[in-house]
């Protein structure tokens, strides 16, 4: 029996995170949502899951800087993080990097990339 991968969603926006859940929407996963940073750590803390998909601009603590914390986390820094961003401007993806992202998104997301991201980085921690 395979076992379940759990996702954190860091998304404040209610329809955004919806979209996000129907096309990630997959038996094998189970969706742990969060609407700000602070609630982001608590989860991430709590739940220790498989996969973060980050949005990097969210309230109480950006995304950059939950990433930071994240991987900076001993018990925590091993989850890879997808961020999630409406920012494609050049630089942009060293900045997300930078801060201990392993991959982005930008929005409107490319749905059959998005899902590729996501098994990719689920399937490395198997």
């Amino acid at each position: 029996m395979i076992k379940q991968k759990t996702i954190l969603l860091v998304e404040d926006n209610e329809v955004n995170m919806r979209l996000v859940e129907r096309t990630i929407k997959n038996p094998a996963y189970t969706i742990v949502s969060a609407g700000n940073g602070e609630e982001a750590l608590e989860r991430a803390a709590q739940y220790k899951p498989d996969l973060i998909i980050l949005d990097i601009q969210i309230p109480k603590m950006d995304g950059y800087a939950v990433a930071r914390t994240l991987k900076a986390d001993p018990a925590l820094k091993h989850i890879p993080i997808i961020a999630l961003t409406a920012h494609a401007m050049k630089g942009d993806e060293e900045k997300i990097l930078a801060a201990g992202c392993d991959s982005y998104v930008s929005k409107p997301i490319e749905v059959s990339k998005f899902r590729e991201k996501i098994n990719d980085l689920l399937s490395d921690k198997s």
